[in-house]
C-alpha cells in the first residue's frame, strides 16, 4: 500500500476526539478525498518536489558549513602531533632492536 493510502486510510480511521477544533471526520466519499488532495497532498508534494530539485544546492550548503577551519587546523594539528609519536615510537623499537641484536637475544 502505498504511502499517500495509507495517509488517507489514517484520516478515515481518526477517532473524532482525536481532530482539532472545528475539523470534521473525512468520510469515504470523492468530495472528502479532493478536500484532503487540495489540503494536505498538494502542499506536501509541491514542498517535497522543491526539495528534490534543490536537493544539489542544499547538499553544498551542507558541505560548506560542515567545513570548518578552525576544526581543519585542530586536525592537522593532531595530525602532526601523532606522526610525531610514531616516529619516536619507531626509533624506539629500531634501537631496542639494534640492542637486542648487540647483545645476542633472539
Amino acid at each position: 500500500m502505498s504511502p499517500t493510502r495509507e495517509w488517507w486510510e489514517d484520516l478515515l480511521s481518526r477517532d473524532p476526539d482525536e481532530l482539532d477544533e472545528g475539523q470534521e471526520p473525512a468520510t469515504p466519499n470523492a468530495d472528502d478525498l479532493r478536500q484532503f488532495i487540495d489540503r494536505d497532498l498538494r502542499p506536501w508534494y509541491v514542498q517535497r518536489r522543491m526539495e528534490l530539485e534543490n536537493r544539489p544546492l542544499i547538499r553544498a550548503q551542507a558541505f560548506g558549513q560542515s567545513l570548518d577551519p578552525d576544526k581543519l587546523s585542530r586536525l592537522a594539528r593532531y595530525e602532526v602531533h601523532l606522526d610525531r609519536k610514531l616516529e619516536r615510537t619507531l626509533a624506539m623499537l629500531l634501537r631496542l632492536k639494534d640492542l637486542r641484536r648487540e647483545t645476542g637475544g633472539p
